[in-house]
């Protein structure tokens, strides 16, 4: 009867332990909805590292795919574009969910290529290890774009993810003698000048962006192209202050936007957002050094620009030229319209707040009626440092078309050196200050101007 107890008192400790492994396993692989609440930091955090793909628990072995296993060799030398393409045509015709894995501890070279869907379903472009195109212009393929590396062309339900490094080796493309030299003049020679995006998304939707970082890009990091639906989360964008276009996302007739705790440092805007593009929301970024975050530029060559409900909020940029700006171009159409910045700390920044709807990229630009409409634009709680080279407010709107609506509260702005407050320049610019701000804003027009035609067609979007 004891020995009966004791097996009895065994199998019952056995079938306890065995339900709470199996309760751990089920609870680390459930997607839990957390309610605790953090207070906002202005100061955007390091992007953390993802988890491995095998987390999911809607991914299994069967359906990751390593690029090592179609022959990539990943020292960083040979080509191993065949292998990631045959690796991604595997996991794009897989039924389920599937993964493509660049592993950890490899560099892979790979020329510029184009990943076409639409794929059977979800698929996940994982990278653990590092990814580099050929190294500049002399080592292009002749027959190869020289305007773009990575495209990922009409992919429904895609993420690019992992704890890697994508190197577009840009330094010898930035000393094309075309592009703006180092000097004192910013000279440039003739010569060829094209230079690729290092990934660009083209009529794709669903996509997320998470946790790599991506590095000295020969052109912009990224590209959007007629998308819906991305969501950028946690990665980090770093190229030299003085590399030129290397612009750190850029969205073109894109809609459903969301990019959110990431850190960019390069040589052009942080963010930059085209035509055609609406409903944005870019929260809790550390941009700089940099050119800033801007909407444009728009209108170039007499073309109609669109861009409405856009949000920039809890974000911090420093040592920059340029803190929040739309740019547009004279003779352009269209309509800017929903903008609200909020929340924004400037460090050393050389102009803060900027409207210009005379860009420029030349001193011979010529004066024109037409312009992209300003309107319904916000700025709430922006303080900090600017540069004492520039106003630290600059709205400059089209003679033709004023600036209007624009609302200005706790703003307050103070010079990184000295004890001089410059005054904010305005030209043409209407709207209504909320709050008193530092330094006051006097030269901001009441109301509508006289002139405003209601229902133009020229605003038309």
């Amino acid at each position: 009867m004891s020995n009966f107890v004791l097996s009895l008192s065994f199998w019952v400790t056995f079938l306890c332990c065995l339900l709470c492994s199996s309760q751990a396993r089920w609870h680390h692989h459930s997607k839990q909805k957390h309610s605790h609440h953090h207070k906002r930091s202005y100061i955007s955090h390091p992007p953390t590292p993802s988890p491995s793909p095998g987390d999911g628990d809607y991914i299994n072995e069967t359906n990751i795919f390593d690029v090592r296993g179609f022959g990539a060799v990943g020292d960083g030398v040979a080509d191993d574009t065949e292998a990631f393409k045959m690796a991604w045509d595997m996991a794009c015709q897989s039924d389920n969910a599937a993964v493509v894995l660049v592993p950890y501890g490899y560099s892979f070279m790979i020329q510029s290529t184009i990943f076409t869907g639409p794929c059977h379903g979800h698929l996940m472009l994982w990278v653990d290890g590092t990814l580099m195109p050929p190294d500049g212009p002399d080592a292009w393929p002749r027959n190869a774009s020289r305007r773009q590396w990575l495209v990922f062309y009409r992919i429904d339900g895609m993420s690019l993810e992992g704890g890697g490094v994508v190197d577009g080796r840009g330094q010898k493309w930035w000393d094309l003698p075309c592009k703006p030299h180092k000097g004192p003049n910013g000279t440039t020679l003739p010569g060829p000048c094209d230079s690729p995006i290092a990934i660009r998304f083209f009529m794709s939707s669903n996509l997320t962006v998470q946790g790599l970082k991506f590095t000295n890009s020969p052109q912009f990091h990224f590209r959007f192209d007629g998308c819906k639906n991305v969501h950028i989360e946690s990665i980090h964008i770093k190229s030299p202050g003085l590399s030129p276009n290397t612009d750190g996302i850029h969205i073109e007739n894109t809609n459903g936007v969301g990019i959110y705790n990431s850190v960019i440092y390069n040589g052009d805007d942080c963010v930059s957002i085209g035509s055609g593009s609406y409903d944005v929301d870019i929260r809790n970024i550390t941009c700089g050094p940099s050119h800033g975050i801007s909407i444009g530029s728009l209108g170039v060559r007499n073309s109609r620009a669109c861009v409405t409900n856009i949000t920039v909020r809890d974000s911090v940029i420093k040592d920059s030229d340029n803190g929040v700006r739309i740019k547009t171009w004279q003779g352009g159409y269209g309509a800017v319209r929903g903008i609200t910045f909020s929340n924004i700390h400037m460090d050393n920044v050389r102009n803060p707040i900027i409207i210009d709807q005379f860009y420029c990229l030349t001193k011979d630009c010529t004066n024109q009626t037409s312009a992209v409409s300003i309107s319904d634009i916000e700025y709430t709680n922006i303080k900090g440092t600017y540069d004492i080279r520039s106003s630290p407010m600059h709205l400059a709107c089209s003679d033709a078309v004023p600036c209007t609506n624009l609302t200005l509260s706790e703003i307050e702005l103070l010079p990184a050196q000295g004890d001089i407050v410059l005054d904010p320049f305005c030209w043409n610019a209407y709207g209504d200050l909320q709050t008193l701000t530092i330094p006051p804003v006097s030269c901001l027009q009441e109301g509508l101007p006289s002139s405003i035609k209601l229902n133009n067609d020229n605003e038309y979007c």
